[in-house]
């Protein structure tokens, strides 16, 4: 019987060589893209200043329409294609040509419509007459980073309400994120 001293070194090493090789070449390989797992994370930030019962404040300005940033953070992604949409939605929307007052969309189960048309007049404007407005875009996206921005606007004449906004990410892999709800005081 033979033992492994009586083989010679260099069969020895070309026994290693094709032992590595079998494995390098049978072994699958991973890339970035294929190891990759998508996140759900999904925070708003709405740098504002909050009070003790979790209402946010937001300062009005002195023109019309006070225009405030809401920002956020949701998982980043590899790849362009699976940037994350986020949908937007609030209670308070005004038309134009109307600055008599605005409608709220309250879900209220003795009002077959579920809005409400508040009033008082501060100022006029007449471009596109009747055309909504909501006081948040519908829908942004994120970068690849995952930062997210939407641009929120309520007007003169809903100092004083509060208004609820809600968030709800949309990811690339078809996961859908809970409902994130806001509520921001509007203070002149």
């Amino acid at each position: 019987m033979s033992s492994n001293d009586d083989i010679p070194e260099y069969v020895k090493l070309i026994i290693l060589w094709v032992v590595l090789l079998t494995i390098l070449f049978f072994t699958p390989s991973c890339s970035k893209d294929e190891s990759y797992i998508l996140g759900h994370d999904f925070e708003i930030d709405t740098r504002l200043g909050i009070d003790s019962n979790g209402y946010y404040h937001l300062q009005l300005g002195q023109e019309w329409q006070t225009l405030h940033r809401i920002s956020g953070q949701v998982s980043e992604v590899a790849n362009e294609y699976e940037l994350t949409r986020v949908e937007w939605t609030s209670s308070h929307y005004w038309l134009i040509g109307d600055t008599l007052g605005y409608i709220v969309h309250q879900n209220w189960t003795l009002n077959d419509n579920g809005y409400l048309y508040l009033n008082n007049d501060t100022s006029y404007v007449t471009w596109f007459d009747g055309q909504e407005v909501t006081t948040i875009n519908n829908a942004s996206y994120s970068t690849m980073d995952g930062e997210i921005n939407t641009m929120f606007a309520p007007v003169q004449t809903m100092e004083g309400d509060t208004i609820t906004i809600t968030g709800q990410a949309s990811f690339a892999d078809g996961v859908v994120s809970d409902l994130k709800i806001i509520q921001v005081v509007i203070d002149d």
